[in-house]
């Protein structure tokens, strides 16, 4: 019996029913190198691929760093911004509560000015003013320098943010 196994140099493949040459081997060295540096090229291309979107990352991280660094900075003046208005408008909201007080007791001084103006000197020196709610003595009221209100220094309400909680 001959052995089916050894191929010889012009001899049948059992698989696949073709003859085998030593050229063959040639031609199959010269498909195995073309697939091998077929294959370099690709892993070398993948290569390349990776580092460009590793560089292409990095340059984003770069651009979002200073994106945050400029939003960081602009939160910061704004911020700052905001404690300053907001120490301006305590000020303001203490001299609109002065001022509104003040406009309080400057009508008062009027209505009792307006009440008092109704009585004639008369009345008041005969006794019948008291009848009326007038309390004037023998002068009239706006004559005395205590009760003009032209006769005081008004001067104007000063506020400061510096002590403006006083803790």
């Amino acid at each position: 019996m001959a052995s089916s196994s050894a191929n010889s140099s012009g001899s049948d493949d059992a698989r696949t029913g073709a003859t085998y040459s030593p050229q063959d081997d040639g031609l199959m060295d010269e498909k195995k190198r073309k697939r091998m540096e077929s294959n370099r090229e690709s892993a070398r291309r993948s290569r390349m691929k990776k580092q460009k979107h590793a560089n292409d990352l990095t340059a984003e991280v770069k651009k979002i760093k200073n994106d945050n660094d400029h939003i960081r900075s602009t939160i910061n003046v704004t911020t700052q911004k905001l404690i300053e208005i907001e120490a301006e408008n305590s000020v303001y909201r203490a001299q609109v509560s002065e001022l509104t007080q003040r406009l309080v007791s400057l009508n008062q001084i009027l209505n009792c000015i307006k009440s008092n103006a109704d009585c004639t000197t008369s009345q008041c020196i005969s006794g019948t003013g008291a009848l009326l709610g007038c309390t004037f003595d023998e002068f009239d009221f706006m004559e005395s320098p205590w009760n003009n209100m032209m006769c005081f220094n008004q001067q104007p309400i000063m506020a400061s943010a510096d002590n403006m909680f006083g803790y």
